[in-house]
């Protein structure tokens, strides 16, 4: 199962850009505003953890792995998100455009090739789909892991953008085009439909399908549009209807501005990283425009984060550090899973874990959650990351941004750490950056600065394509 449904438990099962001096920029790449100013830590943010990627992706495949320095797998889903990240590189003069193309075709190649077919060992994937995570030299399935369809979504997601970014007559970049949407069209989506309207959520060799779909409120959205939009292997739009008719179960304002409530703040930012939701609205939306006007997923997501801020500022666990400056919550690290005793409360901590307001709230925080959410509150958000440096940084922030979760709460420890390591004075800190994690800083740091992702997808005939047939119409979407 895909690891960030498993450890949620039941409740969720379910800008010209070119830099002066840069000569890799070709005319035919799209030139984009510059956008709001940026601030200068929110800048060295991103190149840091842009240089993440550069630093730890294997040329010679392309495959990024899930966590760094700890010796791990490769994630499909990180590998989309580096593929996102190269052409940023490029349009902010970090990179060449030769070597984000090189890196990109390699990528795109090896999984074009990767082997696959229904057995345990030895593939890639099955169906069209990838395994969540790969042997990193190999790139045959690691372990027992699952065929996921949501991480297959984002590796594809990264190829797509890739496709729409790379529009040069270059012989690679025309082949990135052609590899992308082949790989994409042999995705059978209507095979992972195995209960009515509904997309499992992955599949097993062993025992087969997942008996968890997507269908709550969450990241899983681009799962459904690219399924719908498939030219090839199409579900039904109905898959959409179906999954906007749980709502009700996640509308609340429990936790600030009424929304559709996800505790985790990924489920606000990934499927947001390549689809522009502002202006855009769905059955659904439409229905709502008369209770909040102008309401959409985009200003859902602005929702959500101003709740997860509420709720920090609130603190009603007692967790050291939480305020109006400090807040996140999401899947991340953790210390490990067992309870201490502090300050006469006992307490419980959690190893890697998806974290929210109310839900597996062990006090520790991801950096992650506020950086990716920047386009939906900028202030708020360059805010923390100014205030997260400043109290924590020593430990925190490093070479290539911040490390992938603190716990100020959590200032000793008798027993044995499961990940991270306990600094004086500031608490514990994890020891890992985390590719799922790193990814969105980069590009939610972009789509703020300058809509890179956002505008090329407008353009993007696959995902145009899923919108319109699950219903969706207005803003951009009318002129596509």
């Amino acid at each position: 199962m895909n690891r960030r449904r498993f450890l949620m438990g039941s409740t969720f099962a379910g800008a010209a850009l070119a830099v002066a001096g840069c000569a890799t920029m070709p005319s035919a790449t799209p030139m984009v505003p510059t956008g709001p100013a940026l601030d200068g830590d929110v800048e060295d943010l991103q190149r840091r953890t842009f240089d993440w990627f550069v630093h730890v992706t294997q040329r010679s495949n392309g495959l990024t792995p899930d966590r760094w320095p700890t010796k791990s797998f490769s994630s499909v889903a990180a590998v989309g998100f580096a593929l996102t990240v190269w052409p940023v590189g490029v349009e902010r003069g970090w990179m060449s455009r030769e070597e984000a193309r090189e890196r990109t075709l390699t990528t795109i190649r090896f999984f074009h090739d990767l082997p696959q077919g229904p057995e345990a060992t030895g593939r890639g994937g099955y169906k069209g789909f990838f395994y969540h995570f790969l042997d990193m030299d190999t790139g045959h399935r690691f372990g027992t892991t699952e065929l996921s369809t949501v991480d297959t979504a984002f590796l594809v997601s990264g190829m797509l953008f890739a496709a729409r970014w790379f529009n040069g007559d270059h012989a690679d970049e025309a082949e990135i085009r052609r590899l992308s949407q082949a790989i994409y069209e042999r995705i059978e989506w209507d095979w992972a439909m195995v209960r009515p309207n509904r997309i499992t959520m992955g599949w097993h060799p062993e025992t087969g399908f997942i008996p968890s779909d997507w269908n709550v409120y969450n990241e899983g959205m681009m799962v459904l549009l690219l399924a719908i939009g498939s030219p090839t292997h199409p579900v039904p739009a109905s898959v959409w209807d179906e999954w906007c008719s749980v709502y009700d179960q996640s509308w609340t304002d429990r936790w600030g501005p009424k929304h559709l409530h996800f505790a985790p703040l990924f489920g606000h930012e990934f499927s947001h990283m390549y689809i522009d939701f502002r202006g855009i609205h769905d059955r659904w939306m439409r229905e709502q425009q008369a209770e909040i006007p102008g309401f959409d997923y985009f200003q859902n997501s602005v929702r959500a984060v101003d709740a997860q801020r509420k709720y920090a500022i609130d603190n009603p666990m007692g967790w050291a550090g939480y305020s109006a400056d400090v807040w996140g919550l999401t899947a991340c690290d953790g210390p490990g899973d067992f309870r201490q005793l502090i300050d006469g409360r006992e307490r419980e901590f959690f190893s890697y874990s998806a974290r929210g307001p109310g839900d597996r709230d062990d006090g520790t925080i991801a950096p992650t959650a506020a950086m990716a959410s920047i386009p939906f509150a900028p202030d708020h958000v360059t805010a923390c990351l100014k205030a997260m440096k400043a109290r924590y940084g020593a430990a925190l922030y490093t070479r290539y941004g911040f490390l992938d979760s603190f716990n100020p709460t959590l200032t000793q420890r008798d027993g044995p750490l499961q990940h991270g390591k306990i600094y004086p004075g500031i608490g514990w800190v994890a020891d890992d950056y985390l590719g799922i994690d790193q990814g969105p800083i980069v590009i939610q740091i972009e789509n703020h600065r300058s809509e890179i992702v956002w505008k090329a997808m407008h353009g993007e005939p696959n995902l145009v394509r899923g919108l319109k047939r699950a219903g969706f119409t207005g803003g951009w979407l009318d002129n596509a």
